[in-house]
């Protein structure tokens, strides 16, 4: 099961954008991250980068102009991001610097220049300029209703991407070639179904993130983002029942029907 955390941060705040300039820019993207670089570079590209084991690093927001590709990534994952993308980087024709540019988010009316969220139409859109923050959408409930997760909650070192629906969130494309990690994630995407993965439960009670789930004394998953009686968990299906426990709240695996 992915590690535990008790911290929870808003997802919209605290971001970081890269700027990728150089005549390889485009070719080294495209060899390390999970999304295709070359699809619509004026609107944004969810993607993510793993450790050649398959393993979760971090997400990101790619959007490009003629001369410039910027990488949108939470503050705390930057300092990563950056020490694998110079790792990577050796010969290639490639300068990577800190963007003064900032992300303001929203779910109203869209500003000229927005760019939507391509992960799901609720998640509104991002802004990028000279402001930051958001205009007070409650994110959480947006991604819990939508089955989104976020990174240093849901998704951890630990985490696969197609457990926690990139497929879904576009955030993988499956012809673009290769890419870091991309041996062992077209392996789980040709199984015939995943056995464990991020799931959306219903709630009664209250429970701290990263609580265990435990159904008939066995350990089922951990819950994890909470808002309206509905919660993210990370699950193994074959054990998830409509009677599953965390700490002193009743916990009930929300089927793919339920959901629709």
């Amino acid at each position: 099961m992915p590690k535990r955390t008790e911290r929870q941060m808003p997802y919209t705040r605290d971001r970081h954008i890269f700027e990728i300039r150089g005549h390889d820019r485009a070719g080294f993207l495209q060899g390390l991250v999970t999304n295709d670089v070359s699809q619509t570079p004026q609107a944004l590209t969810y993607s993510a980068i793993l450790t050649p084991q398959g393993k979760f690093i971090t997400d990101f927001f790619l959007f490009q102009d003629e001369k410039v590709i910027y990488m949108d990534v939470a503050d705390s994952a930057a300092p990563a991001l950056s020490t694998r993308l110079n790792m990577y980087k050796l010969r290639a024709e490639v300068t990577i610097d800190d963007s003064p540019l900032k992300v303001f988010c929203g779910t109203g009316s869209a500003p000229q220049g927005a760019k939507s969220d391509p992960r799901d139409r609720s998640l509104g859109w991002r802004l990028y300029g000279e402001r930051s923050g958001d205009d007070g959408s409650d994110w959480t409930a947006l991604r819990v209703a939508a089955c989104i997760p976020a990174v240093t909650i849901e998704l951890t070192a630990d985490s696969y991407i197609l457990e926690n629906g990139f497929e879904r969130l576009h955030g993988v494309d499956f012809k673009k070639g290769c890419y870091v990690g991309q041996e062992i994630t077209a392996r789980m995407k040709h199984k015939a179904t995943l056995r464990k993965g991020l799931a959306q439960v219903r709630v009664d009670g209250k429970a701290p993130t990263g609580t265990d789930i435990v159904a008939d004394g066995k350990n089922v998953g951990v819950l994890y983002s909470q808002s309206g009686g509905l919660g993210l968990a990370y699950l193994r299906f074959d054990r998830a029942t409509d009677k599953m426990q965390a700490a002193s709240a009743r916990v009930r695996y929300v089927t793919d029907q339920e959901q629709s």
